[in-house]
């Protein structure tokens, strides 16, 4: 008779010694938390779900564009056309692939007020892991909290050129992201996709080691110790490792403050990265269909069941207001003036 189709998806990774039924049946019960889906999120996600992973949220603020597509992995150009937000394409795409898999797609902009609501591990005692796919250590620090707190382990990621970082942190005993980075760096002192490039193989990689992490520690109960921190560059062949020891005297992991998740300061607006655009953090959520109607004689706008997009102002800004209350202003760099036009269109 043949074998039931579930239990033939995943054969060649169970006869893995490494894994075997018993650690299959570990990934079945497990949660990953992928907050970003761009280039390291979309690789490693993809990987999780074909594992068999068996929750897996994907949380991004972002919509789709034509120039993610060389390294974002889960979309295509109609996603591009369409300015889907790139959780829902890359939940659509995802359950397509592997239906016994629980996938949530949550549009949202993590941030210190809702993070351990959209993270989950609160109240999810499953085994679990959050892979960063984030694109600034505001984010990534924000997680380490969550993580040390909640005792999830941490799968850092990092890509810019054609180099790539990994490096799992907040394991029992262990380092957290803190002990390897003292804080968030200077803002303008890092490069960047946009001024630097980025290769797609390169992300591919750490996407993929990042998910490997992932299974490894999902599987096998880690050990207590140092981590290690890998680097390498996928142009040269280049690759080393860095061992990172617990700093007792470490902010988050030693003393148990987490500063960047108990704050009142609300969030402020930004200047995403690489692109001629504000964003202007929620305020609460929105009724788009009331907001289109109200716009009507602004501009010509598109509702979905996500955000509102459309031109105002002649063409001269694209206004994206997603159901949180989020907005994204394109077409120009300055907080200010975004400020500005929010303001007028949404209210203040």
């Amino acid at each position: 008779m043949p074998e039931p189709a579930e239990h033939a998806r995943y054969r060649r990774q169970e006869i893995l010694p490494e894994i075997g039924p018993a650690g299959q049946a570990r990934l079945s019960s497990a949660h990953a938390a992928v907050v970003g889906c761009g280039a390291l999120g979309t690789v490693a996600a993809e990987l999780l779900v074909r594992a068999g992973v068996g929750r897996v949220t994907l949380i991004d603020r972002d919509v789709v564009e034509l120039t993610n597509l060389h390294r974002q992995t889960l979309f295509d150009e109609a996603d591009a056309a369409a300015g889907t937000p790139k959780a829902e394409a890359a939940r659509a795409r995802l359950a397509a692939i592997n239906s016994g898999v629980r996938i949530e797609a949550c549009v949202a902009d993590v941030v210190a007020s809702n993070a351990e609501g959209l993270l989950g591990f609160g109240a999810d005692r499953a085994p679990g892991v959050i892979v960063d796919g984030t694109d600034n250590f505001e984010t990534r620090f924000l997680l380490n909290d969550i993580a040390v707190k909640h005792g999830v382990p941490l799968i850092y990621g990092g890509g810019i050129g054609t180099t790539g970082a990994v490096g799992v942190f907040a394991l029992p005993s262990g380092p957290c992201l803190r002990c390897a980075f003292d804080g968030p760096p200077a803002p303008g002192s890092q490069p960047t996709c946009e001024t630097a490039g980025v290769l797609g193989p390169a992300t591919a990689a750490v996407g993929a080691r990042q998910a490997a992490v992932a299974m490894r520690v999902l599987v096998e109960p880690p050990a207590p110790g140092a981590a290690t921190l890998e680097r390498f560059d996928l142009w040269t062949g280049e690759h080393r490792s860095v061992r990172i020891e617990r700093d007792p005297g470490c902010l988050c992991c030693g003393t148990r403050r987490f500063e960047c998740l108990d704050t009142d300061d609300a969030p402020a607006s930004a200047t995403l990265c690489g692109r001629d655009a504000v964003q202007i953090p929620a305020s609460g959520a929105v009724d788009l269909d009331a907001l289109a109607e109200r716009l009507a004689g602004a501009g010509r706008f598109t509702v979905g069941p996500f955000m509102l997009r459309g031109e105002i102002e002649a063409g001269r800004y694209q206004l994206t207001v997603f159901g949180d209350g989020r907005s994204v202003i394109r077409g120009t760099r300055d907080v200010a003036e975004a400020r500005s036009v929010h303001a007028r269109y949404v209210g203040s």
